[in-house]
């Protein structure tokens, strides 16, 4: 065989190609259309970014103190001297009067709180360049723990049941779409928890809100745990109230329902199911003691005949700040706004003088019965911009003053923020909190410190720990890693006077 003749013939083909290209090999290696085809790199940022909320205010302010032991945190405190108002005048030559020493004794169980999370082997070796998983897993797990216990801090809920629902008084009215028939109204009171779950808070990812056509309502919860033992708890929810007719003859399919119950001490929010006999199906949750139903509610949400029971309650964890001010016997500042209009509800109100009247009066309150001022004003979104339209409003005579430079440009910088009230009976400056996971329509009082100092109280309130956070990396017993992150503690609350509430707040400035 002659090898010049093959390199000829080769040569040959390849000018043949050249002259005549084929189709298929031209696009070949064009650029690809799509990150994840064709003979393309694909550039990703490592690490992962890690862009969620972490907002634990309370946790971070909360003084956190060992020591704890045995089962409970146990004290005892006296909360009054010369109850009886004995007068000090003496007679000649006599003794003065007995006084009478008040007390109280306190107990908190201390629960554990935890999370846990796991990696595969196969997970961690397909990540490898990319980030630890490992590390990633125990860094979220703790922040998901201060999350979930900044929320127990505020709204947790671990002693008291918030009972039967009042059965809810219903009326038609206009303004809607509902047809002429015959329906019932189911109402269901819940706490911090419940409306937490129904109408998400942001808490650890970001865009929840209410979606009644697809929220649920929690009622008793069964949780498969990480070992495979089941926890039972209450989701937050008061047992149903029961059905009230809310019947519907316009003639017209423009009518609408409004209705109301009596308002539940403790409750944050309120959850309405509406429709015919045994269809009554989640069409609301309100933040107040009423409602306006104008339309009937999605075929596919939650049906009432899905909850049963008084699950207000869960006994796995403590009783947060809300919780402890609704304590009967607390000596908790509450005021629950009257109901108002149905659907609508009671505005706070202007006291003409650049302030809040129901504000004001807890600030009287405070001071007529413990010479105290709160030092913070806790409060949603919705209840700092509603504030700060009623100061800046000021019942038709606004307070906002323009001040610019002569020099300065025509640029202004618009808006306005109310970021303390001042307690026009003591004189101090009150900082508004504005913090996520409280529920419109609710606002705390919450003093860190008193004006006052107690005999044994260093710190009014703190979280008594028997543990704090701690990791446990179980061991193996299949192909995958299993990390725990725990604490062991309760919350105190020395002096819950210096606490209060006020509730049922309507959305906007009357």
């Amino acid at each position: 065989m002659n090898p010049n003749a093959d390199v000829n013939k080769t040569i040959e083909m390849v000018k043949t190609a050249r002259t005549n290209p084929d189709e298929a090999l031209t696009k070949a290696f064009t650029q690809s259309g799509s990150a994840i085809s064709g003979i393309t790199a694909y550039s990703l940022e490592a690490p992962a970014k890690q862009i969620y909320p972490v907002h634990t205010p309370l946790r971070n302010m909360i003084p956190r103190v060992g020591g704890g032991a045995g089962i409970q945190a146990n004290w005892r405190a006296v909360v009054g001297i010369n109850s009886a108002h004995i007068s000090p005048g003496v007679g000649e030559g006599n003794r003065g009067g007995v006084i009478s020493t008040a007390t109280a004794d306190y107990i908190a169980i201390f629960r554990a709180l935890g999370l846990d999370d796991n990696v595969t082997f196969e997970a961690d070796m397909a990540a490898e360049g990319m980030d630890d998983l490992k590390n990633l897993s125990v860094t979220g797990l703790l922040r998901s723990l201060m999350i979930a216990e900044e929320n127990v801090i505020l709204g947790g809920n671990g002693t008291r049941l918030l009972g039967t629902t009042p059965t809810p008084t219903a009326t038609q009215s206009t303004g809607g779409t509902l047809a002429d028939a015959s329906y019932q109204l189911i109402c269901v009171a819940l706490t911090l928890d419940g409306w937490n779950a129904v109408a998400g808070m942001n808490n650890g990812t970001t865009g929840e809100s209410l979606n009644p056509a697809t929220a649920k309502v929690p009622g008793a919860i069964s949780r498969t745990n990480a070992d495979g033992s089941v926890d039972t708890y209450g989701g937050g929810s008061a047992a149903k109230s029961a059905a009230a007719a809310a019947t519907v003859s316009s003639g017209s399919n423009t009518a609408s329902i409004t209705a109301h119950v009596a308002a539940v001490p403790g409750a944050v929010a309120y959850a309405w199911f509406f429709g015919t006999s045994g269809s009554e199906k989640l069409n609301q949750v309100t933040t107040i003691n009423s409602v306006k139903i104008t339309a009937v509610s999605d075929s596919g949400a939650q049906n009432a005949s899905a909850l049963s029971g008084d699950n207000s309650k869960n006994a796995l964890i403590f009783d947060g700040l809300l919780a402890q001010c609704f304590v009967s016997g607390s000596g908790a500042y509450l005021k629950t706004l009257a109901t108002g209009t149905d659907g609508v509800g009671t505005y706070l109100a202007s006291n003409g003088q650049g302030g809040v009247t129901q504000i004001d009066d807890a600030f009287a309150a405070f001071w007529n019965s413990y010479r105290l001022s709160p030092g913070y004003i806790v409060v949603n979104a919705q209840e700092l911009k509603n504030i700060t339209g009623i100061v800046i409003k000021n019942g038709g005579a606004p307070l906002i003053r323009l001040n610019a430079m002569a020099n300065a440009s025509n640029t202004i910088v618009a808006g306005t923020r109310v970021g303390t009230v001042l307690n026009t009976i003591t004189g101090e400056e009150v900082t508004l909190l504005l913090h996520a996971n409280c529920p419109p329509g609710t606002i705390l009082f919450w003093s860190k410190d008193l004006p006052y100092k107690l005999p044994g109280v260093t710190n009014t309130t703190q979280m008594k720990l028997r543990r704090e956070y701690y990791q446990i990396e179980w061991p193996l017993k299949s192909r995958k890693w299993e990390y725990g992150i725990y604490m062991d503690g309760v919350l105190q609350h020395y002096f819950p006077p210096s606490m209060g509430v006020i509730n049922n707040i309507a959305n906007g400035i009357g």
